[in-house]
């Protein structure tokens, strides 16, 4: 048997019940995870528990994971770098001065430009989702904070234009690993068909728009609306009692003394990490280009080594690349001493030991998910039950919870591609309608589910308390999931009919 049957549900599914109902969320992963080694060692108490301490440390033995983590604790000496350097003040500065020309004092609309920046900017930086999370969190805090918008609304603004352009533009690490899962699958030309799936993609769609329309009609359902009126009554960046994922060392930080407010020793250096992913991307990529590359153009070979190239090793190199320009640039004005940064560097990275630690859980939930068969159950209960025409439907909403349950877009995209392209080969239905329906639900659960790293980051980067940004994102997040069934089902029984 190669899952739990119905108890592979639990563990996932509690730990996101614990999670939202008390809003202590390093207690409510762990009891996921203790709760799925109870099933696994057959309820044995001392045993599990032992299991469940010892999944923790194995989670460093992923590169992978190790690298994500690192990348986000050197995020917290980059944020600190900034700071120190006056860079985050010069830049709340030059904006202010753009954003007040022409506005004549008028808040709201000044509001909404910034808020539209700051959404534009996560599509602008569609490279990694890590990257571009990070990236509209770091730039437009500050300015969220000084206009009276929620620090919720910013995470929802940088998770919702992350992994919805990443899945839409498929020239990065999400193309390579979709096209390698259909190459598996016998599709002779896979990126053709990842292209003809985009116009299908309607969660991904639907979640841009859904951002864009929270901007420009400042559109606030549910525990948003909440979140904005305390915000501009006064009430605060952050709610009573709410446990910001990074620490008030790096959030509260002023500049030293003798540091002038220069935009550019924040832009620069977030600038670098931006423009360095792509290049990490082909350099990692390279010495994977496929059998036959030597045929290729210059241009062609570019776009494979973009798309071969590790994620997770790219976006640590170009933070660490950011943090040796930074220190540069600041030793040359004569704003630290090499010193001087490398407390700084140590600070920055403890303010991040609670980001690190929940990913640290997040990481081993996933990998014990994934060993009690949680997809593979959901996908084989209901495989044999579909009829063609409700096909694109269901295997949408099954690909949304399982990514969901689990907090992963691409854990769900291999589980339910090698499932879902035979069924719709064997149905003569339109393969790219199907796929489009997999990377939908996929990207839901990257983009909803408290246990998904991209939530996890986009809580970091806007500063706020993880499971208020949760509460206040998932009314968008079921609205457009809501609209993208129903598009569907429409579009399945339209091919099948």
């Amino acid at each position: 048997m190669d899952h739990f049957g119905w108890w592979s549900l639990v563990p996932p599914l509690l730990a996101i019940f614990l999670a939202i109902r008390t809003k202590k969320v390093f207690m409510a992963l762990f009891g996921g995870i203790w709760m799925s080694f109870l099933i696994t060692d057959q309820w044995r108490t001392v045993r599990s528990f032992y299991d469940a301490v010892m999944s923790l440390v194995h989670v460093f033995a992923s590169e992978g994971n190790t690298m994500t983590i690192m990348f986000s604790a050197l995020v917290g000496a980059l944020i600190l770098f900034v700071q120190k350097s006056g860079g985050t003040e010069g830049f709340v500065r030059l904006m202010r001065r753009y954003l007040e020309a022409g506005a004549s004092g008028d808040t709201k609309r000044i509001r909404r430009k910034i808020a539209l920046m700051a959404w534009l900017t996560g599509i602008i930086v569609f490279v990694e989702t890590s990257i571009s999370s990070l990236t509209v969190g770091t730039v437009f805090r500050p300015l969220f904070d000084k206009y009276g918008i929620s620090r919720e609304k910013l995470a929802y603004l940088a998770d919702s234009s992350s992994a919805p352009v990443s899945v839409l533009l498929p020239f990065n690490a999400w193309g390579a690993f979709i096209m390698g899962l259909l190459i598996t699958e016998g599709m002779p030309r896979p990126f053709a068909l990842l292209i003809k799936s985009i116009p299908y993609n309607f969660y991904a769609w639907i979640a841009l728009g859904t951002g864009l329309a929270a901007v420009w009609f400042d559109w606030h359902p549910g525990p948003m609306k909440q979140a904005q009126r305390r915000v501009e009554s006064g009430g605060g960046v952050l709610p009573e009692g709410a446990v910001p994922m990074v620490s008030e060392e790096l959030t509260e930080v002023k500049p030293v003394p003798h540091a002038r407010p220069r935009a550019a020793n924040m832009l620069v250096p977030i600038g670098v990490m931006v423009l360095m992913m792509p290049v990490l991307l082909i350099f990692t990529g390279w010495k994977k280009l496929p059998a036959g590359a030597d045929h290729m153009s210059w241009p062609e070979k570019l776009l494979s080594a973009l798309g071969n190239g590790s994620g997770s090793t790219a976006v640590l190199f170009a933070v660490i690349t950011a943090l040796t320009v930074a220190a540069l640039m600041y030793r040359l004005q004569g704003i630290a001493r090499f010193t001087e940064m490398n407390d700084w560097v140590l600070k920055g990275i403890s303010g991040m030991m609670p980001l690190a630690l929940l990913m640290m859980m997040a990481f081993a939930l996933g990998s014990v998910t994934k060993e009690l068969g949680t997809g593979v159950y959901l996908a084989g209960l209901a495989k044999d039950f579909l009829a063609p025409a409700w096909i694109p439907f269901i295997v949408f909403l099954l690909s949304a919870f399982i990514a969901f349950a689990t907090g992963t877009s691409w854990g769900t995209f291999a589980i339910m591609i090698p499932i879902a392209v035979p069924i719709a080969l064997h149905l003569q239905l339109p393969v790219h309608l199907v796929l489009a329906a997999v990377l939908s639900g996929g990207v839901f659960g990257d983009h909803a589910s408290p246990i998904s790293d991209t939530t996890i980051i986009s809580s970091m980067a806007a500063a706020t308390d993880h499971i208020d940004h949760v509460r206040t994102q998932l009314p968008y997040a079921l609205i457009s999931a809501g609209l993208a069934a129903l598009l569907f089902l429409a579009a399945g029984f339209w091919y099948v009919g």
